[in-house]
């Protein structure tokens, strides 16, 4: 594999161009339309688009530029070319704005009159500088508090008995339907609010539909064995090339923390991501795939990995689509100054794709590689092999399993692992790239969901579970979980499966020394791992898993 640069011998840069079409079988097995809210014209806003009939095709997706870094350790770089157009016809729109005056002596002023305390504290809500509002809504753990902030953000449609059935919407001259959001940044805030009453997340945000008109092309149907729901939405024009989709926790199923979710929910979440990389897979092959209108079962969906393991070892070229994409960013806040400081809605949920094996580079008739995180785990491997003759992945299980602690004198524990078993381990890396890292690796030379059989699939998702279950019980609130993975054509080089999970603390967000690729850590792994161990086991003791 040869390492990917924008840089080229010609005085040229090399970059490329998607120019997304696909088609996408719809394996949802429901439907759950809903009424949304009411139009300043009277009419009813339904979630009809969210529920296609039969497959759905984009035809002309917008088009986005990859970039790769210069240096090919940096990854590659995403332009959305609609967005960027419109910032070229008009460069001012490039800021950010002002900061608003603050005064809370005023805002009392204002807020503290006469009258009954209903009407003072409404007052007093109303009269609240915004930074104030948005700590609130963000740090507040009294249900009254958020629906308050929650009935300043935006405008609610009320039943007979005064509770909220929807939202009021408005159309623009083009027809479209908006919600009538006064404050955004306050509205996103309060609706991820875990305190905040289910009711009102419901309306704000969980019911299919609230969020926009993106299709739901799978579900795990909420009367399966497993008592889950979940929704699987199609992302088509994402600042991820070709869509993407957004595995999440139904409405009915609210889930806004780890210890709400169970391990049927991680399961049914985890299975619609393989799924879809199989059924995608399948219909490219030539595979036909008789499931429509549901979802497989587990014997099916091994059946078929059998198929496409199969085919790939028959066919001469690369598939058009050969890696895959994975992410999660658990958790949410939002600073009083406006900033976002994770990338997510608090409910739980994952993203996913597949990256695309050749692109054409926009300013030539030549071809380039897209971008895949796993390809850079590859080029380590492959460059630890030229230089040592050894196997990268199976001298760092040693090194895990021979581990000797850091600290140079006292007593302590000499392990990084936190959780084995036949087919996984998860463990904190020696060298951490963020406070309280872990990783989750696959013992044997499995590279990639395809390679990935039944139990394995079974053990990467336990281990994903406990790894969370961990990170959340020691008290992190924002944690971002990727997987680097093996392209479906490359050779078998041993290279394994991997999954990291990057908690967010309150004193390491992330700054200078990150982007210099330097990362600075207060403890020894050999004790974050025993922190882990002991409280996944305290937490086993105490409520089970």
């Amino acid at each position: 594999m040869k390492f990917s640069t924008c840089v080229h011998p010609s005085g040229t840069f090399v970059y490329g161009l998607h120019r997304p079409r696909f088609k996408v079988a719809n394996l949802r097995e429901g439907e759950a339309r809903a009424v949304l809210g009411v139009c300043d014209d009277g009419t009813l806003h339904e979630n009809s688009a969210n529920f296609p009939v039969g497959d759905v095709e984009e035809a002309a997706g917008a088009p986005v530029y990859e970039i790769p870094n210069p240096f090919f350790f940096r990854g590659a770089t995403y332009i959305g070319k609609a967005w960027a157009d419109r910032a070229a016809a008009e460069p001012g729109r490039i800021r950010l704005p002002a900061p608003q005056p603050v005064s809370m002596r005023q805002a009392l002023a204002r807020g503290l009159g006469a009258g009954p305390e209903d009407e003072r504290l409404e007052s007093l809500f109303r009269s609240l500088p915004g930074p104030v509002r948005l700590a609130l809504a963000t740090t507040s753990t009294d249900p009254e508090d958020l629906v308050r902030l929650a009935e300043l953000s935006c405008e609610f449609v009320l039943d007979d008995s005064g509770r909220p059935s929807g939202l009021r919407y408005r159309r623009d001259d083009a027809g479209r339907v908006h919600p009538l959001v006064h404050d955004h940044d306050l509205y996103e805030a309060v609706a991820n609010n875990i305190a905040l009453p289910d009711l009102y997340k419901e309306v704000m945000v969980l019911r299919p539909g609230v969020q926009g008109g993106s299709e739901i092309v799978g579900e795990w149907p909420a009367d399966g064995p497993w008592r889950s729901h979940v929704f699987e939405y199609l992302r088509r024009n994402s600042y991820i090339p070709w869509g993407h989709y957004a595995a999440n926790m139904a409405n009915d199923t609210v889930r806004y923390g780890i210890d709400h979710l169970s391990r049927a929910d991680f399961e049914a979440m985890r299975h619609l991501y393989y799924q879809r990389t199989y059924v995608r897979l399948a219909e490219e092959l030539g595979i036909a795939v008789l499931s429509r209108w549901r979802h497989l079962d587990g014997d099916e969906l091994e059946n078929l990995r059998g198929k496409l393991l199969a085919a790939l070892a028959a066919k001469s070229e690369k598939p058009a689509f050969d890696a895959t994409l994975w992410g999660w960013n658990f958790g949410f806040d939002f600073a009083p100054s406006g900033y976002r400081l994770h990338a997510s809605h608090q409910q739980v949920h994952q993203q996913y794709a597949l990256v695309p094996s050749v692109l054409d580079q926009a300013q030539s008739t030549a071809t380039m590689t897209p971008f895949a995180c796993g390809d850079l785990v590859a080029l380590a491997a492959e460059a630890y092999k030229r230089d040592t003759g050894s196997d990268f992945f199976a001298d760092y299980l040693r090194c895990i399993r021979a581990n000797q602690r850091m600290q140079e004198s006292g007593p302590g524990p000499d392990s990084l692992v936190v959780h084995e078993d036949q087919h996984v381990v998860l463990f904190v890396p020696k060298a951490q790239t963020s406070q309280w890292e872990l990783q989750l690796m696959t013992v044997a030379p499995v590279g990639n969901l395809l390679e990935a059989d039944r139990a394995v699939r079974a053990a990467l998702d336990e281990g994903i579970g406990l790894a969370l279950r961990a990170l959340t019980g020691l008290g992190a609130r924002m944690v971002t979980s990727i997987e680097f993975s093996k392209r479906f054509s490359a050779e078998n080089t041993g290279q394994r499966l991997l999954y990291s999970f990057l908690p967010r603390l309150p004193q390491s967000p992330g700054a200078f020394s990150e982007a210099q690729l330097r990362f600075i850590n207060g403890h020894y792994p050999e004790d974050f791992a025993a922190a882990c161990r002991l409280r996944l086991q305290a937490m086993a003791d105490g409520a089970g898993y």
